[in-house]
């Protein structure tokens, strides 16, 4: 149960740095923290681990933060500002991807040992890049469409409802996009090698562990509001 136990470490750690990042620098800090949440999430997914005896990729936990962090600053400080950071993800991860990939590019020194880690990690397909932030675009402006939406139909009661509402919806339409671009628009094989029923597992899987870190926010969406910043 060791990976279970880290991984509900792995997402206090996580949610508490949000808060902590909103305490100390405001609507700064969250924009600071959905620029690295997107990139540490597709460095993390190239780990593999069984989660309660299932095969997924890391990074759920990461990515599903920043729908947290949009949420705050839609509540806080407007659709504006959580558009803001939903596009300083776009362009961060777009910006990463196109210096790692010129960096690859160099020729290694002799002495070097750590390129091929780098190809690995970095060599990102084409395809994946464009399912990644196009499911990435898609949901995390629904969330912040969502989260105003149900604002308005609540007048600005029951913060729990517009929180968990939409982020839950946006990461399912998260997954449906990805899934969908990557598993079939791009790489039909995988149909075929992994089945229907296989690639139907990797989704319910990830999307499960996504739904937790939603429901396990609720509190510090709640603390959020108890702190005081420009």
């Amino acid at each position: 149960m060791i990976n279970e136990t880290l991984w509900f470490l792995l997402m206090l750690v996580n949610l508490s740095g949000i808060i902590l990042a909103y305490r100390f620098f405001g609507k700064v800090g969250l924009y600071a923290w959905v620029a690295m949440a997107i990139i540490l999430a597709n460095i993390q997914v190239a780990k593999i681990i069984r989660f309660f005896g299932l095969i997924t990729a890391m990074g759920n936990i990461i990515y599903s933060t920043t729908f947290l962090a949009t949420d705050i600053l839609t509540e806080k400080h407007g659709v504006k500002e959580a558009r803001k950071a939903v596009f300083i993800g776009f362009f961060t991860l777009i910006m990463t991807t196109l210096i790692m990939q010129i960096t690859l590019a160099f020729i290694p020194d002799e002495s070097d040992t750590l390129s091929p880690a780098l190809e690995q990690i970095f060599g990102f397909m084409p395809d994946v890049m464009i399912a990644s932030l196009t499911a990435y675009l898609i949901s995390q402006l629904h969330d912040v469409w969502a989260f105003e939406f149900w604002k308005r139909k609540t007048k600005g009661k029951h913060l729990w409802l517009r929180n968990n509402a939409s982020t839950m919806v946006s990461q399912l339409i998260d997954n449906i996009t990805f899934t969908t671009l990557f598993f079939v628009v791009f790489n039909p094989q995988f149909v075929q090698s992994l089945g229907l029923q296989g690639i139907f597992e990797i989704f319910i899987t990830s999307y499960v562990m996504k739904f937790i870190v939603a429901v396990f926010d609720t509190p510090f969406i709640y603390l959020s509001k108890r702190i005081d910043v420009n």
